[in-house]
Parts: C-alpha cells; structure tokens; sequence
C-alpha cells in the first residue's frame, strides 16, 4: 500500500515539474517570437529609410 501510495506521489510530482517546465519553454518561444517580430520591422523601417535618402538625393 506505500509502495502505491509512493508511486502515485513521484507521477504527479514528475507532471508537475513537467507541466511547469512546458510553461518556461512557451514563455521563452513567445518573448523571441516578439522580439523576432520587433527585429523585423526594425529591419523594414530602415530599408525604407535607405530608399527615401536615396531618392531625395537624385
């Protein structure tokens, strides 16, 4: 019976850790995700701001 008792305690243990674990990795994927985005527009913001400099000096 602690045997069972025991095994039951160590499986939702492991599920939480788990479970939790899961929920850093997800935060982590949706920081980079926003800051993959930022980088992106940053990247287009510049690339216009190189093609009107370039313009305006012809």
């Amino acid at each position: 019976m602690k045997q069972n008792a025991f095994y039951k305690t160590a499986a939702m243990l492991m599920l939480v850790t788990v479970m939790s674990s899961c929920d850093a990795i997800v935060g982590i994927f949706k920081a980079g995700m926003g800051v993959g985005i930022f980088f992106v527009i940053a990247i287009i913001v510049v690339i216009a701001y190189v093609v009107m400099r370039s313009r305006r000096n012809k």
